[in-house]
């Protein structure tokens, strides 16, 4: 599925933007998560999805948190996920009431992620399909992902391998025959 591809009808749509930010009210009024009642929405939406919530307040990064993997129903991530994207992502303090009504929030439903077969970074550079991939780069304890919304800023696959190295811990010319790369795609929810 590609960015621009949609599995999920406006329905579903707006029932997953609610729920993110009545996960992030719910936070922000009793100080924990909220308990989704998973049979009680769609069946697209009780299937197991890996997702990330963003969220911006001012055109600019104010949290982003997710899954690489499915491991519980959609709603379920994207409530967990919009929670730790206001309240416990390390690089910001806490959401604030004042900053709830001017947030934008962002989900990503991802597919699952498919190992690459590259022989160099040459090789990887001519199977990134730009605006399309996203990718997970890993080598031993170093690991990190970039959603394919961040084309957006880094539109040159070179720059996007070596922003996405240097966010993993690892040098931008660097490469070893133990480096593993998965690429998934992700549809985006606004």
């Amino acid at each position: 599925m590609s960015s621009t591809d949609s599995s999920y009808s406006v329905t579903e749509k707006h029932i997953l933007l609610r729920v993110a930010r009545d996960a992030i009210l719910h936070g922000l009024e009793r100080g924990c998560e909220l308990v989704v009642e998973v049979r009680a929405h769609p069946p697209a939406l009780q299937a197991p999805r890996a997702t990330f919530v963003t969220l911006e307040l001012n055109n600019t990064l104010r949290g982003c948190v997710g899954t690489l993997e499915a491991t519980r129903a959609l709603i379920e991530d994207v409530a967990h996920n919009a929670y730790a994207a206001a309240f416990l992502d390390a690089r910001f303090t806490a959401l604030t009431a004042a900053e709830f009504d001017h947030l934008a929030l962002h989900i990503s439903v991802l597919s699952a992620p498919e190992l690459m077969a590259v022989a160099s970074e040459a090789d990887l550079l001519r199977q990134l399909r730009a605006g399309i991939d996203g990718l997970i780069l890993e080598d031993g304890r170093q690991r990190a992902t970039f959603l394919p919304s961040v084309w957006e800023s880094l539109p040159e696959p070179r720059e996007f391998l070596h922003h996405l190295k240097r966010k993993a811990g690892l040098p931008e010319n660097y490469w070893s025959a133990t480096l593993t790369v998965r690429r998934y795609t992700a549809e985006s929810i606004e």
